[in-house]
């Protein structure tokens, strides 16, 4: 009775399944669509008559091991990078079995494992080939590095230069979809990593780098700094050079105007304003540590000893005589000395 349950066949929609009788293949399930659906219940005859064979039909993720390989510069890289695939489908299915890619897959590689040994060996002589053309500051550019490569980086056209390599090589006549029944959905480059020998050259190529836009960015400082500061002292001469030049208006204008008051003055009272001239001479004259000889008739000897009023009355008579003491007696020398000031002699 178990014997004959081995007659039952039910196939999932996630697989693909090969029915062999004697090891020639006698029915093949492998449509997944609405119309011409395989999956479900079917028979066979039991087991050992036929052997039913079942393939995963979904999308299958290969990450590939990181291996080192060399730039064209001759400096080594490690590269990680991964393969989606699955077994490729037919939109009208042929009606020769053996024609169908689930048996080329089956016939060609046998298995998951298999396959997938097969891919890694392709994937790696494309990659170490692409990478071999390019040098190492090409594969290192990248815009945002949380990002998958753009398209039109160098990482970007060496992921699509994979994935267009591992469906057919320029040297094959046939896809690997047509040859294996493989259908590669999408591959790239996962990651980038180097080697501690190359560590220390990359860092000194970016800190060189590095210096030469900082270098620029001072360059283009000090020009601007430059034609800022020459800017602002040419204005500065000209506002210094407007503010001499009014200073000079004002003061001529308010030492014309300091003559003509004084002119003005002098007309109106001249004695006085001898007097005042002869008691500014005096304060000139004089100090702390000063000593005179000085006539009695001098005018400067009555004005230290009776003051202005007498000094005035003086003038008054003598109007015709000289106002400058220095010019009415001669005798008066002037002598800066140190000691106590004398009294007048006569």
């Amino acid at each position: 009775m178990l014997w004959l349950l081995t007659g039952i066949l039910f196939v999932d929609e996630t697989e693909c399944v090969i029915v062999e009788r004697f090891g020639k293949i006698v029915a093949v399930y492998d449509q997944a669509d609405s119309v011409r659906s395989d999956r479900g219940l079917h028979f066979k005859f039991p087991w050992p008559i036929d052997v039913a064979r079942r393939f995963d039909r979904r999308v299958q993720l290969f990450d590939s091991p990181a291996r080192e390989m060399f730039t064209r510069d001759r400096k080594n890289l490690t590269v990680g990078s991964y393969l989606c695939w699955r077994i490729a489908e037919e939109e009208t299915p042929s009606k020769d079995l053996l024609q169908r890619p689930v048996v080329r897959f089956y016939r060609s590689l046998g298995n998951i494992t298999t396959a997938e040994s097969r891919l890694e060996s392709r994937v790696r002589s494309i990659l170490s080939a692409e990478i071999g053309r390019r040098e190492l500051g090409e594969l290192l550019v990248n815009r945002d590095s949380e990002a998958p490569p753009a398209a039109g980086e160098p990482l970007g056209e060496l992921s699509k230069k994979l994935l267009t390599l591992t469906r057919q090589r320029e040297n094959e006549t046939e896809s690997m979809a047509i040859r294996d029944g493989i259908e590669i959905v999408d591959a790239g480059i996962k990651r980038l990593n180097l080697p501690e020998g190359n560590l220390f050259s990359v860092y000194e190529r970016m800190r060189k780098e590095r210096e030469k836009i900082a270098q620029y960015y001072r360059s283009a400082g000090e020009a601007e700094r430059t034609v800022i500061e020459s800017r602002a002292r040419r204005h500065s001469e000209e506002l210094l050079a407007r503010a001499e030049a009014e200073a000079r208006r004002i003061k001529g204008e308010g030492e014309a105007a300091a003559i003509g008051i004084r002119n003005s003055a002098y007309a109106k009272d001249p004695e006085f304003f001898q007097l005042m001239r002869t008691l500014e001479a005096y304060r000139k004259i004089l100090g702390t540590q000063t000593t005179l000889i000085l006539s009695t008739s001098s005018p400067l000897f009555r004005l230290l000893t009776e003051g202005v009023e007498k000094e005035n009355d003086g003038f008054e008579e003598k109007k015709n005589e000289p106002t400058s003491p220095l010019q009415e007696s001669p005798r008066v020398p002037l002598s800066n000395e140190s000691g106590s000031n004398q009294e007048p002699k006569p």
